[in-house]
């Protein structure tokens, strides 16, 4: 059967004992759970809207509790009723060929029973309807019209749908109510309905809520059930709380295992970039005591400059680590992996605001921009960057790496959308000496004792990755001699084969340079360039 399986998937799992032989909107009816504070909320402005029109449309992200608010309503104005369920159920009495005449059956009869019609899961219905393949399209949107045309004066229609929206006809007629995000409230009132009031009063809620303010209802449902699977002696725990959702329920786009483990202390001679990212960044994100006090919020935009090899991507790596399902990465295999990337950046944009507190981290934007073609990229870039000013959003930083500054967009870096630019530079000897030590911190001898200062006397100009890649050389060179039965030379001549060679392909293929960075903007707000 043409019809998407995992959308059927949803809606076709066993009925229990007291939903066989009911009809369509008539199963049994449930204890309804306690609304919270928001869900109340949209419940009142629902009824509302039924007093002053026909038709109503509820708003919801998933998980929510868009059913539990629409029950409500169905339960306070003896509504009927209906589900996805019920449409399959009804569809599949029929040939798949005419759902539009077993929906417009279910309606009529759904209006029979009752003057107000509660219609859930219209997102997932129109999904199914659209994911059918047959000759006969656009019929069902047009019968839905058709019956919001022809309603009665009496009759009331209450619409359920996702953040996406009902089919145009729903969205014309309706009045349409969203249910809002959470507040600290409704994190204690659900709380306290999955545990217990005393269990509830246990946990620090505002610094959850602090940490983690765009929770859905099924994701702190899942955080109570992991804490009541805790030892029984043990009381609820804010912090286990807080590090379940670091390591489950906050989703990043980014795997872990395959990101090189690594922290600030891998960057050496750029302590003014790791104070800044500290201060300006890490701080606002971390520590939600302060950031509740002074109203902190992480810079909106922040620039990541310098030269290939500079560390630019270790920060990356080191806040992905750091942050967990906080970080979201943005680079080349998203923009060219897909026809439909717009959508995709879209949809980690969004992402990134639910776990706000956030960092997006744009890879390499200036190689994604200096394609021609990326220019509606940048432009719908642009419009994200606009955006991200609601309240939710205001927690959220987007970080961009760039070699070459003069690839960028002028209006990207105007002042109020980068707000923080901060320069990777060459490391100096001292930072050579460091990285240099450390790479050869437990390596055997010889070359494990290989004079670190004469080696980063010797490699001016290189950068961390051409250090990382030198010392490589040296060990591949000193073993080969050793393979080969050659008596080994002075460890520290290994080395500056090894730097000779590295230099020599720098210039063999030309390695793109970055615009360097005005010594009045290294760290701070920039100047702006229109």
């Amino acid at each position: 059967m043409p019809i998407a399986e995992h959308l059927l998937a949803q809606v076709l799992s066993p009925p229990d004992e007291t939903q066989l032989n009911q009809t369509p909107g008539s199963r049994a009816a449930k204890a309804l759970p306690v609304l919270t504070p928001s869900q109340r909320h949209a419940a009142g402005e629902l009824g509302r809207a039924l007093q002053c029109g026909s038709v109503a449309e509820l708003r919801a992200r998933s998980g929510m509790g868009r059913s539990v608010v629409l029950r409500e309503i169905s339960a306070t104005h003896d509504a009927v009723y209906l589900d996805v369920r019920d449409f399959v159920n009804a569809w599949m009495a029929h040939a798949w060929s005419s759902v539009e005449r077993a929906t417009c059956e279910l309606f009529e009869q759904a209006m029979a029973s009752s003057d107000v019609v509660v219609i859930d899961d219209l997102h997932l219905i129109t999904a199914i309807v659209d994911n059918y393949n047959y000759t006969s399209q656009n019929l069902f949107d047009a019968a839905l019209a058709s019956l919001l045309r022809k309603l009665p004066p009496h009759q009331k229609l209450l619409f359920g749908t996702d953040m996406d929206g009902a089919p145009d006809c729903v969205t014309r007629a309706a009045i349409r109510v969203e249910l809002d995000e959470f507040n600290v409230e409704d994190y204690r009132h659900l709380v306290a309905s999955f545990l217990g009031a005393t269990a509830a009063s246990a946990l620090d809620l505002a610094h959850i809520y602090r940490y983690a303010p765009a929770l859905s209802a099924a994701q702190i449902h899942r955080a109570c059930t992991y804490l009541s699977a805790a030892p029984t002696a043990a009381p609820p725990d804010t912090n286990a709380l807080i590090n379940y959702l670091k390591s489950v329920q906050l989703a990043s786009n980014v795997t872990l295992d395959e990101v090189q483990a690594v922290t600030w202390s891998d960057l050496c001679g750029v302590d003014d970039v790791v104070e800044a990212l500290e201060a300006k960044i890490a701080l606002p994100l971390e520590n939600s005591a302060l950031a509740s006090a002074f109203h902190l919020k992480p810079k909106r935009g922040v620039l990541l400059a310098g030269p290939p090899g500079t560390g630019k991507t270790t920060i990356g790596r080191a806040l992905a680590h750091r942050l967990k399902g906080k970080f979201f990465l943005i680079d080349g295999t998203i923009v060219a992996g897909s026809n439909d990337f717009y959508k995709d950046v879209g949809r980690i944009f969004e992402a990134a605001k639910q776990n706000a507190p956030s960092v997006i981290f744009i890879d390499d934007a200036d190689v994604i921009f200096e394609n021609e073609s990326e220019r509606g990229f940048y432009r719908y870039l642009l419009t994200l960057l606009d955006g991200m000013e609601s309240a939710r959003a205001e927690r959220v930083c987007v970080m961009l790496t760039a070699m070459n500054v003069s690839n960028l967009p002028a209006a990207l870096l105007r002042s109020g959308r980068i707000e923080l630019w901060l320069e990777m530079r060459l490391p100096d000897e001292a930072a050579r000496i460091s990285i240099i030590a450390g790479k050869l911190a437990g390596l055997p001898q010889p070359i494990g004792t290989a004079d670190a200062r004469r080696i980063a006397a010797a490699s001016r100009g290189l950068t961390g990755a051409d250090i990382k890649a030198m010392v490589e050389d040296a060990k591949l060179l000193l073993a080969h001699d050793l393979a080969n039965g050659r008596r080994p030379r002075e460890v520290e001549d290994y080395f500056r084969e090894a730097i000779h060679t590295i230099a020599l392909h720098k210039k063999l293929y030309d390695m793109r340079k970055s615009s360097p960075l005005s010594e009045t903007v290294r760290i701070g707000y920039p100047i702006a360039t229109e």
